[in-house]
C-alpha cells in the first residue's frame, strides 16, 4: 500500500486527472487577471525554536506556523501556491466545504502543485470559524515528508454575524519537531471519557495472535516541542491585563500526537470545536486536542502572575511544549501547577435531551491493527481491508441529500483522530452515550471504544475519510466516499 501511494504521488504530479483539467483551465482563465488574496511559497527553511535548537524543514512562506489567512465567509478567495521544492505537493484546506478538485487530496482528484511550479486555487470559504491548511502528501517511512514537516498554518473564516464576547484573539499552534522512529509503546487510555469494550479487546487480541510479527510496529517520537514555533521560555510571552477576556484558538498541528494544554489558576470556557460553535459552552481545566483538532476557548484573566501555559506531560513541556502568560506589572519565574486528572468528554458541550434524527443509512466500520505487517510498520484495516490507491478501496457510495450514520468500532488500543473531508459531522453517540449538536470535522475515538457520528451528503464529489495520524493513514487507515 505504501508503494502504491508513493507511485501515485510520483506520477500524478505530472499527469493530471481526466475531467478535472477542463474545469481548472476555465477557472484559471477567469482568475488569471485577478490579484491573489494570498500567496504561499512551499520551500525549505529554518525554524529557530530556541538559540541552540534550529531545525531545517519544509515551510509555508519561510515561517512556522504558516501565515494566518483570514477570509470572509461566502466571499470568493484566490490563493496562489508556489512550490519551490523538488517534489510535487498538495495543500489541503482542512475543514472547509469546498469542491474536491481544490480540497487538496490526491485521492479526491485534486491536482498536485508541481515541483518548481505553481497552482492558483480558487474557492468560496465556508463554513465560518477556525480552520487550517496543511500538506496532504504521503510520508510513509520518510520523516521529511507530510505532516512531519512544518507545513501547517491557521485559517480563520470571518462569520457574517459575530457578537464577539471577548477582548482579543490569540492563535496558538502546537507542534513537535525532530521526529524519529521507535518500536511502539502503549498509548494512555485515560484521556477520554468511557471505558474499553471487552468484545473489541478480544478482536484486537485475536489480531495480535494472528500476526506473523509479534513485536509492535514503528511509532514516531520527537525531541523538540514548540508553540507557535518557539520552545517554552524562548519566545515572546502572551502579555495580558487583569480582567481581559481572551479567545484562544488552539490548533494541534502534530503529525501523530494528542496534545493537552492547561493554564494554572484559569479555566478554559470552550465555545467552539473545530471552528463550529458548541450548543453548550462549558468551563474545563484542561484542553485535550487530537491531531488536527482545533479548540476555541475564552479565558478570563483573573489570576495575576507569570504562568506557564503548557502540556500536562512533564517531559514534553520540559522540551518546549509551552508558552509563558505574563500579567501586566508581574515579574518573576513562570510558574507551573499541574491540574488534577481530567477526562475529555465531547458530550459536555452537546445537547443532552435532543430528539435523535433517524439516518437514511448506517455504515459500520471496525478498525483493526496488524502489528508490524508492512516492513515493520503497522497495517490498519477497515472491515478487513486496507486502503489501496490501485483499487481506490475501501469505498462507499453516497446519495446527495441523504443523512448517513457512521458507526466506528475501534479494536485497537490507539486513540484515532477521525477526519472526514469536505463535510461537517454531528456527534450522536460517544462511548455508548447519546449526544447531539456538536459539529466537527475531526473527532478522537478512544481505544477499544465505539463512536457514532452523522452527516448529510450535501457536497457532491469524491470525499476522503481517514485517521489523521500520519502513520495510520499512510498504512491503510483510509476510505473514499463517492457520490452516486
Amino acid at each position: 500500500m505504501m508503494i502504491d501511494r508513493r507511485s501515485f504521488l510520483k506520477y500524478t504530479g505530472a499527469v493530471p486527472f481526466m475531467g478535472v483539467m477542463p474545469r481548472l483551465a476555465r477557472a484559471a482563465d477567469q482568475a488569471s487577471a485577478e490579484k491573489a488574496d494570498y500567496t504561499l511559497r512551499i520551500g525549505t527553511g529554518l525554524v529557530e525554536l530556541a538559540p541552540e535548537h534550529i531545525v531545517s524543514t519544509t515551510l509555508y512562506s519561510g515561517q512556522f506556523p504558516g501565515p494566518l489567512l483570514r477570509f470572509k465567509e461566502g466571499k470568493r478567495a484566490v490563493v496562489d501556491v508556489y512550490n519551490d521544492t523538488d517534489t510535487p505537493e498538495l495543500v489541503h484546506w482542512h475543514g472547509q466545504m469546498i469542491p474536491s478538485d481544490v480540497d487538496g487530496a490526491a485521492e479526491e482528484g485534486s491536482p498536485f502543485v508541481p515541483a518548481h511550479g505553481m497552482r492558483r486555487i480558487v474557492f468560496t470559504p465556508r463554513p465560518s470559524g477556525f480552520r487550517f491548511y496543511h500538506t496532504h502528501v504521503v510520508a510513509g517511512g520518510d520523516l521529511n515528508r507530510g505532516t512531519y514537516t512544518g507545513q501547517a498554518g491557521p485559517v480563520y473564516i470571518e462569520p457574517k454575524n459575530d457578537p464577539g464576547d471577548y477582548d482579543r484573539e490569540v492563535f496558538l499552534v502546537m507542534k513537535e519537531f525532530a521526529p524519529s522512529f521507535s518500536r511502539g509503546g502503549d498509548m494512555a487510555m485515560d484521556v477520554l471519557a468511557g471505558s474499553p469494550l471487552q468484545d473489541l479487546q478480544q478482536v484486537g487480541k485475536a489480531a495480535d495472535e494472528e500476526a506473523k510479527e509479534k513485536t509492535k510496529g514503528f511509532e514516531v517520537g520527537y525531541d523538540l516541542f514548540a508553540i507557535n514555533g518557539r520552545m517554552l521560555g524562548h519566545g515572546e510571552p502572551i502579555r495580558v491585563k487583569q480582567g481581559e477576556r481572551i479567545l484562544f484558538h488552539v490548533l494541534n498541528a502534530s503529525a501523530t500526537e494528542i496534545r493537552s494544554l492547561a493554564l494554572p489558576g484559569h479555566a478554559f470556557r470552550v465555545v467552539a470545536l473545530d471552528g463550529n460553535p458548541v450548543p453548550t459552552p462549558a468551563d474545563v481545566p484542561v484542553l485535550w486536542i487530537g491531531t488536527a483538532e482545533r479548540v476555541s476557548a475564552v479565558v478570563e484573566m483573573k489570576h495575576p502572575g507569570v504562568w506557564v501555559m503548557g502540556d500536562l506531560a512533564d517531559d514534553d513541556r520540559g522540551h518546549g511544549m509551552g508558552i509563558v502568560v505574563e500579567y501586566a506589572g508581574q515579574k518573576g519565574k513562570p510558574q507551573w501547577v499541574k491540574p488534577k486528572p481530567f477526562r475529555w468528554d465531547y458530550k459536555r458541550f452537546g445537547r443532552q435531551n435532543a430528539s435523535p434524527v433517524s439516518p437514511d443509512e448506517t455504515i459500520e466500520m471496525t478498525i483493526v491493527k496488524h502489528n508490524a505487517a508492512l516492513n515493520g510498520f503497522n497495517q490498519w484495516t477497515l472491515n478487513g481491508e486496507a486502503f489501496s490507491m490501485e483499487t481506490m478501496k475501501p469505498a462507499y457510495t453516497l446519495h446527495e441529500g441523504r443523512r448517513y450514520r457512521l458507526k466506528f468500532r475501534n479494536a485497537s488500543d490507539d486513540i484515532h483522530p477521525l477526519h472526514l473531508h469536505r463535510h461537517s459531522f454531528e456527534l450522536t453517540r460517544v462511548a455508548g452515550k447519546p449526544t447531539a449538536g456538536v459539529m466537527k470535522d475531526v473527532v478522537m475515538l478512544g481505544g477499544f471504544q465505539e463512536l457514532e457520528l452523522e452527516f448529510v451528503a450535501d457536497n457532491p464529489g469524491p470525499t476522503l475519510f481517514h485517521c489523521h495520524q500520519q502513520l495510520h493513514m499512510d498504512f491503510g487507515f483510509m476510505a473514499l466516499f463517492n457520490y452516486a
